[in-house]
């Protein structure tokens, strides 16, 4: 498994941290935690997750959700499961700050499309955000989330993810 590439931040956020860049290793253990229901993976990647927890005060951890339907056939979050654990070992607050809107899966999806989905709404929130999820490949999924926290009053987002995708996409379509 590689090192994380060292990437540009998605925008709307104020730092990206990954533990891993995405390859075929991650891959399979990311799909094993996700669709095999391997949640002893957790615990293992919330380790080398927690080390790179930027150091702000008042830090309030949540995750991009997962949409509805892939977590009724799963039985769980698995950015929410990161999110908890992280939390639990940094011993920061964490809260359910995003719902994700309905709209197709992003798996499968071009790196142009990723950009016009998926849609999040936020509760309202003034503390500064750490913001989980497994993976980024193009940064459409953080930079969706960091827009809704920020608009819903969140001072300033940060991404923690998993692994990262060795080649960034474009980002959103000019209009």
């Amino acid at each position: 498994m590689g090192a994380a590439p060292s990437l540009p931040v998605p925008p709307g956020l104020v730092t990206c941290r990954a533990v891993l860049g995405y390859d075929d290793h991650v891959r399979r253990a990311v799909t094993s935690l996700k669709n095999r229901g391997e949640r002893a993976l957790v615990s293992v990647l919330a380790d080398s997750l927690a080390a790179l927890v930027p150091d702000v005060s008042g830090l309030l951890v949540t995750w991009a959700p997962t949409g509805a339907g892939r977590r009724r056939e799963r039985g769980f979050d698995q950015a929410e499961l990161l999110a908890r654990a992280v939390a639990r070992r940094r011993g920061l607050p964490v809260a359910r700050l995003l719902r994700r809107l309905p709209g197709p899966a992003q798996a499968g999806r071009s790196a142009a499309d990723r950009w016009d989905n998926p849609a999040f709404s936020a509760r309202r929130n003034r503390a500064p955000v750490l913001l989980v999820d497994d993976v980024s490949t193009t940064g459409a999924t953080l930079s969706a989330a960091a827009a809704a926290l920020r608009r819903a009053g969140s001072i300033e987002v940060h991404g923690l993810v998993v692994a990262r995708a060795p080649a960034r996409a474009p980002g959103p379509r000019q209009v």
